[in-house]
């Protein structure tokens, strides 16, 4: 995934209010702009981090920066930017470079499903066959190359987890697939001391046929693209 135009270098002044930060570009210019991740960034939110921005003219938009990557203090990169996940994934399964999910005839994005009103990030199709893919962004480091997910309590994930159990009791496959975006990450696992409910429902759902789908991606200023296949590290 190309993104648009050239991202805009600031620094990091702090994260606030969840979805605002306040930036310092290299020309001075302090500016308020728009940070879409809603969970808590650990490891990628610190003050002084050098990060990068897109930008839209819309005159509709309230914040014209968006907060898209980080270098953390580790030096690695991050895309914080979470639903961009969803865009890196779709575009690999129409690529057919994801061995675990080619096939399919048709790719549909958003779809209501569920007896909880969710929306299925991909619904892939074939005859006989339906694939709900709900793709996650995972991003904490917490060092010597693990990542895990969720960085903060997350109840709609849970609530994505059950969906997928209950498709596949219909029937069908479902899948969980995370999309790391984080360039230190070599493997992931399930942040258990930050999402007890989250991990036990994995657990669960796992042991009831849902798979579990890692891969990393590379990150750059231009553009974000999906990598290869990293490990899982079970739950229980």
């Amino acid at each position: 995934m190309n993104f648009p135009q050239p991202l805009t270098p600031a620094l990091l002044v702090k994260r606030y209010k969840r979805f605002l930060a306040d930036v310092v570009f290299d020309d001075g210019r302090e500016l308020t702009v728009y940070c879409p991740n809603t969970g808590s960034m650990l490891n990628c939110a610190e003050p002084s981090s050098r990060i990068w921005l897109s930008y839209s003219d819309d005159p509709k938009r309230k914040y014209a920066y968006s907060w898209q990557l980080v270098e953390t203090d580790r030096g690695e990169l991050a895309c914080i930017y979470s639903a961009l996940a969803n865009n890196v994934v779709k575009e690999a399964v129409e690529a057919d470079l994801i061995p675990e999910l080619q096939g399919y005839d048709q790719l549909q994005t958003e779809v209501r499903y569920g007896e909880e009103k969710s929306r299925i990030d991909l619904l892939l199709s074939r005859p006989g066959e339906q694939c709900y893919v709900e793709v996650k962004c995972v991003t904490l480091h917490m060092g010597g190359g693990l990542g895990l997910f969720p960085d903060a309590v997350s109840a709609r994930g849970t609530k994505h987890l059950r969906e997928l159990a209950a498709m596949k009791q219909q029937g069908h496959r479902a899948m969980l697939l995370f999309c790391v975006q984080n360039t230190a990450i070599d493997r992931v696992g399930v942040a258990t001391d930050i999402d007890a409910k989250y991990a036990q429902t994995l657990q669960e759902v796992m042991a009831a046929g849902v798979e579990v789908l890692v891969y990393n991606t590379s990150i750059s200023p231009e553009a974000i693209t999906l990598k290869q296949r990293l490990s899982f590290i079970s739950v229980g």
